[in-house]
């Protein structure tokens, strides 16, 4: 290790012991995490300015930034799994949420695939506005390479029916390990059938039935307990992950790509005001909602990963936005695999239309884009919300409409960049079609949404 590489650890060490610093001092979580962008972009631009992004220096550095930054990362998605479970589960305890599940899980899907077809369409109009055309890319190596590794992926591209099927949980211990793309849905599916049991057991054994009552409540006590400490550590995790962004990205390909990145960007922003449109038309202040979602929103952003944001998300729509536990709870594991409007709606879609006339297909003909909006809608289903599921949704889009799936890597280069505003777009659909629901089955705290953020705090 060289003595460069022990410097950016330590600059990474200095910003972690000035966020401390201001946990000390009480400054408010939401400023924290703030800050920590700022201090992560800037040291990020710090480090590439100073040895380039290809360097040995940064090469060996990134790994130490990893700790902190994916490590974080990974502790939210360790409790994740748990904190679904004994959501659920424990939403179910509630007379009023069994009652309104059918409906509230009705609303939630048809607001997350409905939201999915929009994002579709806002993605072909933006790649049609700025004219973009897959045969403008140059393909270097890299993008070669990917396209090659695309076409052995594609083997995995399931029908329709498969995809569905593969939701139901087989193994519910082995989902709660993650160890599949739809394991959320099969942790949900799984605490919903312990859930009607409970109900069951209430209305025949009162005494039993209060007992697993505590015991779930204790254990849910005991989960939020852990939630709370690691969402503690958002300040630190978004500085490190930024750092490493910034400092790995190749600021000359987002130059030459520019075009395709503003594009992908008019979409995504399109469509999250479009998100902002749906909860005004509820009765709610739009203005409220991203106040209140901003900071886990942020952490999407920097993160790229929807799964890894599910525990604040939950947070975010329960202590923030009004919405019961066991609705935001289905609506964020739901929009984990299900109608993601950034990775699942926007960015295939682009894809189809830009790659369609290299093929000699008019991507502006009625029957293609009606085609490809239903295909892009109804595939939503069982993408995951880990890195790299964009990518599986493009895969299945374009083997549907006969396009060439080895066009897909094309953006290798501007990925990252493009991939942050997917993931907190997605995020925000999940949330949107949770206060949706929560509206529709009149379920909704509106005391809680109104009131201001800094009365419900993520983190004390």
């Amino acid at each position: 290790m060289n003595l460069f590489v022990l410097l950016n650890i330590a600059l990474l060490l200095l910003v972690a012991a000035f966020l401390y610093f201001l946990h000390t001092k009480h400054v408010k979580f939401s400023n924290r995490v703030f800050i920590a962008l700022g201090l992560g972009i800037l040291l990020g631009v710090g480090l590439q300015l100073a040895y380039g992004v290809e360097s040995d220096t940064i090469t060996e550095s990134m790994p130490w930034y990893n700790i902190i930054g994916n490590g974080y990362v990974r502790l939210l998605q360790m409790i994740a799994m748990p904190l679904v479970f004994i959501s659920i589960l424990t939403a179910f305890t509630k007379v009023t949420f069994g009652k309104n599940l059918g409906k509230a899980a009705a609303v939630i899907l048809s607001v997350l695939i409905g939201t999915t077809a929009v994002a579709a369409s806002l993605g072909i109009a933006s790649t049609v506005i700025f004219d973009l055309d897959a045969s403008q890319i140059i393909h270097g190596d890299a993008e070669i390479a990917r396209g090659e590794s695309l076409v052995e992926r594609s083997a995995e591209v399931t029908t329709l029916p498969e995809q569905i099927l593969s939701m139901f949980p087989a193994n519910p211990f082995a989902d709660l390990t993650g160890s599949r793309a739809t394991s959320t849905i099969g942790v949900v599916i799984f605490a919903a059938f312990l859930g009607f049991s409970y109900l069951t057991l209430r209305r025949k054994e009162e005494e039993t039935a209060e007992n697993v009552k505590k015991g779930i409540e204790a254990l849910y006590g005991l989960i939020m307990g852990v939630v709370r400490i690691i969402l503690r550590l958002t300040p630190y995790g978004v500085a490190a992950i930024m750092a490493r962004t910034v400092a790995t990205s190749d600021l000359g390909a987002i130059m030459d790509l520019g075009k395709f990145v503003l594009a992908s960007y008019a979409a995504l922003i399109a469509m999250f005001l479009l998100h902002l449109v749906i909860v005004a038309l509820t009765g709610l202040s739009p203005l409220t909602y991203l106040k209140k979602t901003a900071e886990v929103l942020l952490f999407a952003f920097t993160s790229r990963s929807s799964a890894g944001a599910l525990p604040l998300n939950i947070q975010t729509q329960t202590k923030r936005l009004g919405v019961p536990d066991g609705i935001a709870n289905f609506a964020g594991s739901f929009g984990l695999s299900i109608g993601q409007n950034g990775c699942a709606g926007v960015y295939p879609a682009m894809l189809a239309v830009m790659i369609a006339p290299t093929v000699g297909i008019n991507p502006l003909s009625p029957g293609f884009i009606a085609t490809l909006i239903l295909i892009v809608a109804i595939s939503s289903f069982g993408v995951a919300g880990v890195g790299g599921g964009a990518t599986f949704a493009a895969i299945i889009v374009l083997s549907a409409m006969d396009l060439p799936i080895a066009l897909a890597g094309i953006l290798i280069s501007v990925e990252p960049l493009i991939d942050m505003g997917r993931t907190a777009l997605n995020v925000s659909g999940s949330m949107v079609s949770g206060v949706v629901s929560s509206r529709v089955t009149k379920d909704l705290d509106t005391k809680i949404y109104n009131e201001p953020a800094d009365k419900a705090p993520l983190v004390q």
